[in-house]
C-alpha cells in the first residue's frame, strides 16, 4: 500500500488529520478577513464568544448541532455501504410532512411526550420512504445514487411547496406554513440540563431533540459495528466483489442502507418544526442536508467524530451571526465563505496533507519501535 493511504493510528486518523485540515481552513479564512481590512483575532474572539459566551449562545450552538448530527449520521451510514446520499435535503423536507401531520392531528388532544414518539415515527417513515426510491433505482435499475438523490431534492422542494400552498396552509393565510401547533406539538427546552452547569437557555430553541440525536448516534454505532447488518454494509462499502462472493445480497443492502439514511435525515425535521417554530414552514431545512456531508467527512463517518464536527458547524453558524453583528464589514456572505472553506478542507481537500502526516507519523512510530527494540536488547 502506498504511503499516503497507509493505515494510521486512530489518534492520527480521527484526530490529527481533521485538526490539521481545520487549522488550515481557519488560517485561510483569516486571510479572507484581512482582505476586508478586519482583524482575524478579533473575528475569532467574536465567533468563540458568540458561540459559548453565554448560556443562551451555547443553546443556539447546540440547537444547530442537533440538526447537523442527524444529517451527518445519515450521510455516514450511506458512506459505510459505499453509497453517497446527497439527498438529505429532500428526505428532511418530506419528513417534515410526517412531523406536521402528527402534530396537527394530536397537538390539541395529547401532551408533547405522546405526540413526540408519533412525530419521530412519522419523520423516520417519510424520510425512509423518500430515500427508498433512489435506493431501489440503483439496486434494481443501476441508476447512479448521486444523480437520483440530488434530483429528488428538487422534487421534494416542489412537493413541499404544493403541500403548504394547497393542502396544509390554513384558510385565509398568505404564508406558506401550517398553523402554529398547540402545546402538544411543542417540545420542551432543556433548561434542566443547562442549569446543571449554572446556565440558562434563554431564548434559544435548545430542546429535547438533542437527546434524541445523541441516542441516534449511539444507535448508529451499534448498527455499524455491533450487528450483522452493519458488517454486511461495511463489507459492501469496502469491496462489493467480496460482498457478493460472501453471499451478501447487494440490492438488499443498498435499499436498507438508503432507508436508514433517509430516516436519520428525516428526523432532523423534528428540531426546527417541533423545537423552534412550532409549525412547518417552506424552507425549514436551510441547507442542513448538505452540511451533513461535511460533518460526516470531518467526523470520519464515526458517531464519536460526527458529534464534535456537528458542534463545530454549530459554532460556525451561531458564532458567524455574532461576527456579522459586531463587525458589520464582515457580512453574512463572508461567513458563508468561512463555512465553505471548512467544508472544502474537510471534504474535497481532505487528503491534501495526508501524505506528509503519514510520513511523519510512520517516522515517529518507526523511531519508537526502534528505541523499544534497543532497550529490550
Amino acid at each position: 500500500m502506498s504511503v499516503p493511504y497507509a493505515k494510521l493510528p486512530a489518534w492520527a486518523e480521527y484526530g490529527l488529520i481533521p485538526l490539521v485540515n481545520l487549522i488550515v481552513a481557519f488560517a485561510v479564512a483569516g486571510l479572507v478577513v484581512l482582505l476586508v481590512g478586519e482583524s482575524p483575532l478579533e473575528a475569532a474572539y467574536h465567533m468563540i464568544n458568540g458561540a459559548f459566551g453565554r448560556g443562551e449562545y451555547i443553546g443556539f450552538t447546540l440547537y444547530y448541532a442537533t440538526t447537523f448530527i442527524f444529517t451527518g449520521l445519515a450521510v455516514a451510514v450511506a458512506f459505510h455501504a459505499g453509497l453517497f446520499n446527497i439527498g438529505g435535503e429532500g428526505q428532511a423536507y418530506v419528513a417534515g410532512i410526517g412531523v406536521a401531520l402528527a402534530c396537527l392531528s394530536l397537538d390539541r388532544i395529547m401532551p408533547w411526550y405522546v405526540v413526540f414518539p408519533v412525530a419521530i415515527l412519522g419523520a423516520a417513515l417519510f424520510g425512509a420512504a423518500w430515500a427508498f426510491i433512489p435506493g431501489w433505482l440503483q439496486a434494481k435499475r443501476g441508476s447512479h445514487i448521486v444523480i437520483t438523490t440530488i434530483m429528488f431534492n428538487f422534487i421534494a422542494a416542489s412537493l413541499m411547496n404544493y403541500m403548504l400552498n394547497r393542502v396544509m396552509k390554513p384558510l385565509g393565510s398568505m404564508s406558506l406554513e401550517t398553523r402554529t401547533f398547540e402545546a402538544g406539538g411543542q417540545l420542551p427546552k432543556l433548561d434542566w440540563l443547562m442549569k446543571i452547569f449554572g446556565l440558562s437557555v434563554g431564548t434559544s430553541p435548545f430542546n429535547v431533540t438533542f437527546l434524541l440525536a445523541l441516542a441516534a448516534a449511539f444507535g448508529v454505532w451499534v448498527l455499524i459495528w455491533r450487528t450483522r447488518l452493519g458488517y454486511e454494509m461495511r463489507t459492501m462499502g469496502h469491496s462489493p466483489a467480496a460482498a457478493r462472493y460472501a453471499g451478501i445480497k447487494e440490492a438488499r443492502i443498498i435499499v436498507i442502507t438508503m432507508m436508514i439514511s433517509g430516516a436519520l435525515a428525516g428526523m432532523m425535521a423534528l428540531n426546527p418544526i417541533m423545537g423552534e417554530t412550532y409549525r412547518m414552514q417552506l424552507d425549514f431545512v436551510q441547507g442542513a442536508g448538505f452540511v451533513g456531508i461535511a460533518v460526516a467527512l470531518m467526523g470520519r463517518s464515526h458517531p464519536a467524530g460526527i458529534i464534535p464536527a456537528a458542534i463545530l458547524f454549530g459554532v460556525l453558524y451561531q458564532g458567524g451571526a455574532e461576527i456579522s453583528f459586531e463587525m458589520p464589514s464582515i457580512s453574512r456572505d463572508m461567513i458563508v465563505i468561512i463555512q465553505g472553506l471548512v467544508i472544502l478542507f474537510a471534504g474535497a481537500l481532505e487528503h491534501m496533507f495526508r501524505p506528509a502526516i503519514t510520513r511523519a507519523v510512520l517516522a515517529v512510530s518507526g523511531r519508537g519501535h526502534t528505541e523499544a527494540a534497543v532497550k529490550g536488547a
